[in-house]
């Protein structure tokens, strides 16, 4: 059985604007349903261990999917994410993958986590695929390869769009914009129109676009898994 860990932000402040944020709820639900269904072992962390927080408008009913409807009413699912472990109590040998959920959350914790960045350097050393959709493509924003340049460098990649962000009207409260993060690491980045699905995989990266491509990242992994 193929054993995949799912790091999830726990940031709940969305800069100083007083406003919640966290994961995207989706971008968690479809790619877990995904993967287990497909008979994946999944670990749940993140950097503080427990429940992270889901972005209050990720729960909101408009943005609830198939995926997300199934999560609200799988108990074990939901005591499974209310007890995540310490990101810094996981071990990269363990697992034969890593797949990080976006929201805005992970552009303030993720993105700068000394342990994340580090698993993310062992795993992709170790030969073992990260996939990263919407804002956690952030979380490549420092890891680095054996050559000492961004993992992200000649790397087909993809994340949540400067017009993405504008349209959420976040452009000036977030730390840093996923593409041009991912462009000025030396990616090459590709994206599709706003808010429809889009997938890279480039070596042992998986990358995905927005929420709608949460869960062709994880049928992705499952392939690059085999």
């Amino acid at each position: 059985m193929k054993k995949v860990l799912i790091v999830l932000t726990s940031h709940d402040q969305l800069g100083t604007t007083g406003a919640k944020t966290g994961f995207w709820l989706e971008e968690f639900a479809a790619p877990y349903y995904a993967l287990k269904d497909a008979g994946v072992a999944l670990t749940l962390a993140s950097p503080l261990g427990g429940q992270p927080p889901i972005d209050p408008k990720s729960d909101d009913p408009a943005s609830q999917t198939e995926a997300t409807i199934r999560f609200k009413a799988d108990a074990p699912a939901q005591a499974l994410l209310a007890s995540t472990l310490k990101l810094n109590d996981v071990s990269a040998a363990d697992f034969d993958a890593v797949f990080y959920p976006g929201g805005h959350g992970p552009l303030w914790d993720l993105a700068e986590d000394a342990t994340s960045i580090a698993l993310i350097e062992t795993m992709l050393k170790a030969g073992k695929p990260v996939a990263a959709v919407c804002h956690a493509p952030a979380v490549l924003r420092h890891p680095k390869g054996a050559d000492g340049k961004s993992v992200v460098n000649g790397k087909k990649v993809t994340g949540f769009t400067n017009t993405e962000e504008e349209a959420a009207g976040l452009t000036a409260v977030v730390p840093f914009l996923v593409e041009d993060m991912l462009t000025q690491n030396g990616g090459v980045y590709s994206k599709a129109a706003d808010w429809h699905p889009h997938v890279e995989v480039d070596g042992l990266l998986i990358t995905g676009q927005n929420p709608a491509s949460s869960e062709p990242v994880a049928h992705a992994l499952l392939a690059k898994l085999g």
